[in-house]
């Protein structure tokens, strides 16, 4: 079916499958969800393509099940830490009637980001125009219309690593998925947690994974910075387990019931019971000593990435601050506090509510979709049937980068 769209996420614990329907203004109507736990895959890369796939497959039929719809084809994350940023301008003459651009114009400097020379064992996953110049004159939309003779288009290219998609597509194929595309996380997410203000000032989205975290900047609209560093919500999880002598289901279960990134923030040290390794003895142990833990590890990861933006950027210059996302870090308090704390600069805290999705792990499948939805948007303009008006298969941004993967599958 054309007109619905699926996102597969392929995380450190967990693979999410959402299915979805564009609307003609550009948003989804969500269809259905569905989450199924797997340990095939680590800090991104996927150690046990069988996991993975029986993941998917599951996740498939439960939606199936659930809104008797299925699946043939789908998007798929991409985390930072397999991706590198690259910039590249492309430059046509206009081919208009009067010297006035029209789309095919548009179209071909983009068909031009085939040419791009990249590092050996890199592919392009994204091309995110950032400006078009028309006989040097910056122009910040789509210049269709203007007059002139040369059109160039800026474009930001975010490339990935062709072990990581041969490893990806290998468990996609076992679940009898075709890949429509990949999209870097960052990209969705940055469109879902930050505002326009935000991408213009100069922003650092941290978004807290299970074994990773991703870390990107946005600045003058743009996405500047693309990376990770291998610590995530498992890592929390684990020093909890490990700490305090329970199991890691336990544990789980006492981070998100009573995170706490601060040791500072609680008032009253108040008892918390819980469940030894034993399930049949329990024990008391207090607030601080679960925010101790807590502490020790967001510290550790609020600090690796600090690091890591240090290497590239000032961070004085970033009037934005930091937005926090991710499951990995929703349910802990004072994270936000920690943060500020560490960089200096203001932090916020995104609520996947505020951004539509009930529930925190089906953020970045849903941001995905959205950011797809918004693609196909911006495509139908330059790509329509002429009878229907409606986008057809195999056009557009999103369908030219899936076709420069053809020799993986």
């Amino acid at each position: 079916m054309e007109d619905i769209i699926t996102c597969i996420d392929i995380g450190s614990s967990k693979v999410c499958v959402v299915i979805a329907r564009p609307t003609e203004l550009g948003n989804i109507e969500i269809l259905g969800k569905a989450i199924e736990p797997c340990s095939g895959a680590k800090r991104g890369i996927i150690t046990d393509p069988d996991s993975v796939s029986h993941s998917i497959t599951t996740c498939i039929q439960k939606l199936r099940a659930l809104v008797n719809i299925g699946a043939e084809s789908a998007y798929i994350n991409l985390m930072g830490q397999h991706t590198e940023l690259f910039y590249y301008k492309s430059s046509v003459a206009i081919s208009g009637q009067d010297g006035k651009i029209i789309s095919k114009d548009i179209k071909k400097a983009i068909d031009q980001i085939e040419t791009v020379k990249l590092p050996k064992g890199l592919r392009v996953v994204n091309i995110v125009p950032r400006h078009y110049i028309v006989d040097g004159r910056v122009q910040p939309t789509e210049p269709i219309g203007i007059s002139g003779t040369k059109l160039e288009i800026g474009s930001d290219i975010i490339a990935g690593k062709d072990d990581v998609f041969k490893d990806i597509l290998n468990a996609l194929q076992k679940s009898n998925i075709t890949p429509d595309g990949f999209i870097a996380e960052a990209l969705a997410i940055g469109e879902t947690a930050l505002n326009p203000e935000e991408k213009q000032e100069g922003t650092i989205l941290i978004d807290v994974g299970g074994g990773v975290t991703n870390v990107s900047i946005f600045k003058d609209n743009n996405i500047v910075l693309y990376d990770s560093v291998p610590v995530g919500g498992e890592h929390i999880t684990n020093d909890l387990s490990v700490g305090l002598d329970i199991s890691l289901n336990e544990a789980e279960k006492l981070k998100r019931e009573h995170g706490i990134a601060l040791t500072s923030i609680i008032k009253n040290d108040y008892e918390v019971i819980i469940n030894e390794f034993d399930i049949n003895k329990r024990k008391t142990i207090k607030a601080t000593q679960i925010a101790e833990i807590i502490e020790a590890r967001v510290h550790e990861l609020f600090t690796l990435c600090r690091e890591k933006l240090e290497e590239v950027e000032r961070l004085g210059d970033l009037k934005g601050g930091i937005v926090l996302a991710g499951g990995g870090i929703f349910n802990i308090d004072g994270s936000a506090k920690l943060a500020k704390r560490i960089f200096g600069l203001p932090t916020s805290l995104i609520s996947h509510r505020l951004a539509g999705v009930t529930n925190s792990e089906h953020l970045t499948a849903t941001a995905i979709l959205k950011y797809v939805a918004g693609e196909m948007k911006t495509d139908r303009k330059n790509t329509k049937d002429g009878k229907t008006g409606k986008q057809k298969k195999g056009t557009g941004i999103l369908n030219k980068i899936l076709g420069i993967f053809s020799g993986l599958f």
